[in-house]
């Protein structure tokens, strides 16, 4: 049981660093705490591998949203890794933006290497809302 309590405390400390890299508008540290061959994907884009294509992925986010805030809502163990459940915020106001405010919630489901970083995550939020609130706000 402690080590799963520690485990979890370095975890979480891993957690709020990466909820700190979305907020900073550095896409390249989002990637940072990828494995070198880690994946990201999100609902039913393509998979993004490695530093390059993730650093992609958050850039994406970043420029539609230039006033992203994402929250760390909550972290579970799940076998050799985690459950990280976050909330996005932002207006978006980036190229061809709708200008209006959203605010979603999802949750990423990471595996942990042996390197400490996220070898494979797949993140998932409800896409039908996600619309809903570009065209008409929070």
């Amino acid at each position: 049981m402690a080590a799963d309590a520690d485990r979890l405390a370095e975890l979480t400390n891993f957690a709020k660093r990466y909820t700190e890299a979305w907020c900073s508008r550095s896409a390249a540290s989002v990637a940072a705490f990828f494995s070198p061959d880690g994946s990201l994907k999100v609902n039913e884009s393509p998979v993004a591998v490695g530093p390059d294509s993730i650093t992609e992925v958050a850039q994406s986010f970043m420029t539609a949203f230039p006033d992203l805030k994402v929250i760390m809502d909550g972290l579970e163990l799940l076998g050799s890794g985690a459950v990280y459940r976050w909330s996005l915020i932002g207006t978006n106001i980036g190229p061809g933006g709708t200008g209006k405010r959203v605010h979603i919630n999802g949750f990423e489901r990471w595996t942990i290497g042996t390197d400490g970083l996220i070898t494979e995550s797949k993140g998932f939020f409800e896409p039908v809302e996600y619309q809903r609130q570009l065209q008409v706000g929070v």
